[in-house]
Parts: C-alpha cells; structure tokens; sequence
C-alpha cells in the first residue's frame, strides 16, 4: 500500500507545469495567428475606395472648420470667409498646423498638424470646388534648380527685412513676427508668396514672376542644404548675436579669470 502510495506521488504533475503548459500554447498560437495577418496584410492592395473624396473633405470641413468659417464658406464673427481662398491656401495653413486655430493672437503659430496629409488634401480640394483660388504650380518652379544667385539677390531685396538675410526670421510690430524659412518646404514659400498668409503680402505676377520665386526658392533650398563653416552660426543673426555672446562668455570669463588670480595671490 505504501509503495502505491508512493508511486502516485511521484507521477502526479505540479500546478506550475500546467501553467506553462497553457502559457505557451497561447504563446504558440498568437505568434501564429501574427504571422498570418501580416502575410495577409502584405499581400492586400489598397483600392480605390480607401483614398478620400470632395465628399469626405466636406465631412471634414463641416467638423472641424464651419464652427469659425460657415457651413457655405461665407465666414462667420470667429473666422474669415474663403471665398477665393483656394486649396494652396488651405494646404498650406492645414499642413503646417496654424489651422485648426489654437488660440487666438497676434498670428497663428506653426504646429503639429492636426489632420493627415490625405484628409488634408481632401479639404482642400472641397474648398477649392466650392471657392476656387490659387493651385499648386509647376512642378520645376519647386524643383530647386533656378538662379540662386539672382534668387538671393531678390530674396534680399523683398523678403530679408522681415525674414532676416540669412532667413532665420525676425521680430514685427505688436507681438507679430515672420517665421524662420530654414526649414519650410518648396510648396509652402511658392503657397506663401503667392497667398500672403497673416502679416505677409502677396507677390502676384506684377511683382514677381514664377521664374523669379523658382530662383527664391532655389536659392532658399541652397541655403538650407549648406554647410556652415566657421564656427557657430549663433541664428545667422549677424552682430546682434555675435556682441551678446562676446559680451556674456568673453568678458564674463575675463571677470571669472580675474577674480580667480585675485583670489589666488591672496
């Protein structure tokens, strides 16, 4: 009796192996069931049917910008009318997040947008079947290769006193400011000066043609894809930023030195 007693307990299974037991069973079959829905995954084509329509613009639009806008576009005591404004216009303030509106200003600051860039497109392209404007140009007038000299010369002459000659952007009236372009895409500055967002004008073709904004940008993407040299470029803000920082860590390690030796020969 013993001896059977004992054959028992040594054959029966602790709780611990069960668990695993079941633990890696499922272990087994989600790996499993991973691994076929992303072969599925692969193998599926987008249709026609995923990609947004006018239609879904409109949904959008009614969502999230009639509130400020109107439901017609006609504009409201809390925003503007679009009337003329265009899908350049649209793409431009959705895509850099100054639309939906934060708060209002002084100016819309540049944010995260809110939108991906098909919903964006769709908006924009609801806008401009309802109140048509300016469209997207050519695509060499983006491509980057005009005259950079001559789009540097103009760039100085139209754009520097409120962008800074190296375009890092400055300070306007009454908490305004235009934003650095170091950064800003070949759509957005051709969208810029063709619409005149904000504190901007408008550069129509009477002041300058397309020819000459390809040169703008050409020579603006040139400056962003160059290397600086000689040092830190401290905003590319010229003396300003270059006196304060002599003035801060240059005298102020003099003031550091001297103390010190004082100290020292004390």
């Amino acid at each position: 009796m013993a001896r059977e007693k004992k054959r028992r307990s040594g054959g029966r299974r602790s709780p611990l192996a069960a668990a695993a037991l079941i633990g890696a069973g499922l272990m087994i079959t989600g790996a499993v069931y991973a691994g076929a829905s992303a072969a599925f995954a692969a193998t599926e084509t987008p249709t026609a049917s995923t990609q947004l329509t006018v239609e879904d613009g409109q949904t959008l639009f009614k969502a999230n910008c009639a509130t400020c806008h109107g439901l017609d576009l006609q504009g409201t005591a809390n925003g503007p009318s679009l009337f003329g404004v265009g899908e350049l216009a649209t793409e431009f303030q959705l895509s850099t997040g100054r639309m939906p509106l934060q708060m209002q200003g002084p100016q819309a600051p540049q944010k995260e947008p809110q939108f991906t860039e098909e919903q964006i497109l769709a908006i924009s392209s609801f806008v401009q079947s309802v109140a048509p404007g300016p469209t997207y140009p050519a695509d060499h007038i983006l491509d980057g290769e005009g005259d950079v000299a001559n789009g540097a010369e103009l760039f100085r002459v139209n754009c520097a006193m409120c962008h800074n000659v190296a375009a890092a952007g400055g300070a306007l009236t009454e908490g305004k400011y235009a934003p650095a372009l170091t950064e800003t895409s070949a759509l957005h500055m051709y969208a810029a000066m063709v619409t005149g967002p904000q504190n901007m004008p408008v550069f129509g073709n009477m002041n300058l043609s397309d020819e000459d904004k390809r040169d703008i940008i050409s020579a603006l993407l040139y400056q962003q894809q160059s290397v600086q040299i000689g040092g830190f470029s401290l905003g590319s803000l010229g003396p300003v930023s270059e006196g304060l920082f002599v003035w801060i860590f240059g005298i102020g390690a003099l003031v550091a030195i001297t103390v010190w030796i004082t100290a020292k020969s004390n």
